[in-house]
């Protein structure tokens, strides 16, 4: 038996959670993460293209009294596609339901979850990309037509049942946009493309987070923090905890610059926000591999990681900072990463960019 793909104990958990405060959270980390979440759109710090998009498509529902079309999010992990999805559910103060697209293995997965949506309910799929190919064709029809067909047998003797579905929002998130069927992704009214935070933006969250976890920290520590959190909000939430517990052990509880700075040297986040992952990525690559290029899956398996691990969460960042970039025939260091790393780049190395093959 299969796991059920839409757990009602875990909505009900995650509902509870958000209901938190901060303080009656602290302790329990996933708690914690979901205490510090905006709620609602005007709480949402950065990202102000797809909040003025995004806030129009809602305010428009809202006028006609009809659920808002399908929408689709993309982006890096950690950038708040789930929170925009519980956003807006609470704007349209509608129930939110969560699954993903490893749990829906068979279109009868989806079809139980279908029938069970109240009309303008707000249904969420994270990793949309990797739902089962019955699955996914089963909602085409679900998303424009509002009904599925049930097939009920197997052979010359199955039967199609038609069902019905009230209208409803599904919400979209997926990290690799790329690998959606086009008409999967034709079928959403709205798709937005979530980017990586300006330090500026993170400073910001990070002091609202220390305010809401009673974190007293200067200036310069919150800079610290931002300027190291990848352009993420969730690791900079995540690092501020971190330093919130290296500064009340060691530092009187006040996060100042030499307190971040100690604390987040202890963690090995380095001042470009490089993690033992990224520093791996790049040093495999450069001393081992020669600048590249090289496949990814190679490039994985020689840092112990799974190939998704590196291709989503480290390569984009490492990208993004002109560390590495991709070619038609692999990962390629540049001769940024060299210099982070102490070393010299190899003479000639943008010939590099066209040597062996990428698996």
């Amino acid at each position: 038996m299969h796991e059920d793909p839409y757990d009602e104990y875990a909505a009900a958990e995650e509902s509870h959670l958000r209901s938190l405060t901060v303080a009656e959270a602290d302790g329990d980390e996933r708690a914690v993460e979901a205490a510090l979440r905006p709620r609602t759109l005007d709480e949402v710090v950065g990202q102000q293209r797809v909040r003025d998009q995004l806030g129009l498509v809602l305010e428009a529902a809202r006028m006609r009294e009809r659920a808002p079309d399908h929408v689709l999010l993309s982006g890096p992990p950690g950038l708040g596609k789930t929170t925009l999805a519980m956003i807006i559910a609470h704007e349209m103060s509608v129930p939110l339901r969560l699954t993903s697209g490893p749990a829906i293995t068979h279109a009868g997965d989806l079809a139980a979850i279908l029938s069970g949506l109240n009309e303008g309910d707000v249904l969420f799929i994270d990793e949309i990309h990797r739902m089962s190919r019955p699955a996914e064709e089963m909602l085409y029809m679900a998303m424009e037509d509002f009904r599925v067909d049930v097939v009920i047998g197997k052979g010359p003797g199955a039967t199609a049942i038609p069902l019905e579905i009230p209208p409803f929002t599904l919400v979209g998130a997926t990290t690799r946009a790329g690998l959606l069927p086009g008409p999967l992704r034709d079928r959403f009214g709205f798709t937005a493309q979530l980017e990586f935070y300006e330090p500026r933006d993170l400073d910001t969250i990070v002091h609202r987070s220390a305010g809401l976890l009673g974190v007293e920290l200067t200036s310069e520590g919150s800079a610290q923090i931002a300027s190291r959190s990848r352009g993420t909000p969730r690791i900079a939430n995540r690092l501020l905890r971190r330093v919130r517990d290296y500064a009340q052990v060691r530092a009187g509880g006040v996060v100042t610059l030499e307190v971040a700075e100690a604390a987040l040297d202890l963690y090995e986040v380095d001042a470009l926000g490089l993690d033992r992952l990224d520093r791996g990525v790049i040093d495999v690559l450069c001393r081992r591999f020669g600048g590249g290029p090289v496949g990814v899956s190679t490039l994985a398996v020689a840092v112990g990681e799974e190939r998704e691990t590196v291709e989503e969460v480290a390569e984009p960042f490492l990208v993004r900072i002109g560390f590495l970039a991709r070619t038609p025939r692999g990962r390629v260091a540049t001769p940024a990463a060299w210099t982070h790393l102490g070393l010299a780049p190899p003479a000639g190395g943008e010939e590099t960019l066209f040597g062996s093959d990428a698996d």
